[in-house]
């Protein structure tokens, strides 16, 4: 079992695996005194999150003018799931009693994970994996569909992450 950590990160977006990634490390990540544990979710931006442009105007006009109300409509969207996802993550430090900080970030969340291990200086980062098999990660590779533990372990010294079944899978 990891212990004596000063800062450990616990990445969630909302799956079954990314919670069941944070249980695990409440019951079996052991902080030093003054350490901390941190949820970290990474919102996309909006352009991302959409996956939509509205268009171009019709009759020839600008094709990269953005809608400010198509924009702040997916910015309100993008936050409440993210209220949820943390909400239910709290609620699951809250029933085991652990004391914990959270940070949002936007951007892409391979990238930005990354940036918050180096930031925060973290001992360890925990989180789910969705065990897409080889078949179904080529076929999705376009979308960055489950790639995101892949790339992240590439960069991180030092990683944790769950399967689907909440076997823990070091790396």
């Amino acid at each position: 079992m990891p212990e004596n950590l000063g800062c450990v990160l616990v990445a969630v977006d909302g799956s079954e695996e990314s919670m069941k990634a944070l249980n695990w490390a409440l019951d079996n990540v052991k902080l030093r005194p003054e350490g901390s544990l941190i949820i970290i979710h990474v919102q996309s931006p909006p352009s991302i999150a959409a996956g939509l442009n509205p268009g171009a105007i019709p009759f020839g006009g600008p094709s990269d003018v953005e809608v400010p109300a198509f924009t702040a409509a997916i910015e309100a969207h993008q936050r409440r799931i993210t209220d949820a996802i943390i909400t239910h993550a709290m609620k699951i430090c809250a029933d085991k009693n652990a004391g914990v900080k959270t940070q949002i970030m936007i951007g892409d969340p391979k990238e930005k994970i990354c940036e918050a291990v180096e930031e925060l200086h973290a001992d360890l980062l925990v989180m789910g994996c969705r065990s897409f098999g080889p078949i179904k990660r080529h076929a999705a590779s376009g979308h960055d569909v489950g790639l995101s533990a892949d790339r992240i372990g590439y960069y991180a010294a030092l990683i944790t992450s769950m399967d689907d079944s909440g076997q823990h899978m070091s790396q």
